[in-house]
């Protein structure tokens, strides 16, 4: 079912109803007095995988969803940034750390909700980080002490096993894949030899 975000055109301030444009297939959000139509698109989310040291920085969230549980820095990317600048600031809003060797790392679609995560490998400059705003704690943990079970979301998880995975192998390759609703349960559980 089609959700409205917006009530009111942008462009001329009048109401917007559902309708299949001409030539589409799908109900868009179209104006009724200029036909204006808004297009609703997923959204890029960007981060980092951080490491140091043979650990990896993790953030508390202090923001919902998911607040209290641990996560990558990551966020929604800006507009007017690259992905890879997108991480890269994230990284230093949610943990106050500068990060260098950014490297793509791992590209998942979440259609369920509408949303692609693009996350990148870096390496932290130095041990000088702490909570951003949007952290309640930031700490680099061990590959025994990751907390699984406090992992705020599943593509966060799966982005870890595979980090392990490739560290176990002794390369890393670029990881794509898609999590879907059905998967977040069987993401929820501590991975096996973890």
């Amino acid at each position: 079912m089609h959700k409205f975000d917006i009530n009111y055109c942008n462009n001329c301030g009048n109401e917007i109803r559902q309708e299949i444009p001409e030539g589409d297939q799908k109900l868009r959000d179209v104006c009724t007095q200029c036909g204006a139509i808004h297009y609703q698109n997923p959204k890029i989310i960007t981060g980092c995988l951080v490491e140091h040291n043979d650990k990896i920085l993790l953030c508390k969230r202090s923001i919902e969803p998911q607040s209290g549980k641990w996560t990558l820095p990551a966020g929604f990317m800006e507009n007017s940034e690259t992905t890879m600048q997108g991480a890269a600031r994230e990284t230093m809003e949610e943990a106050n750390a500068s990060i260098t060797n950014i490297n793509l790392y791992a590209v998942y679609d979440i259609p369920h909700i509408s949303q692609v995560y693009m996350m990148y490998r870096a390496q932290l400059k130095s041990e000088e980080f702490s909570p951003g705003i949007e952290s309640l704690e930031v700490a680099l943990f061990e590959r025994k002490n990751i907390p699984w079970e406090l992992l705020a979301f599943s593509v966060i998880k799966e982005i870890l096993i595979k980090y392990y995975e490739d560290l176990d192998k002794g390369s890393f390759s670029l990881h794509t894949g898609i999590i879907t609703a059905e998967m977040k349960q069987h993401l929820s559980k501590r991975p096996d030899g973890f």
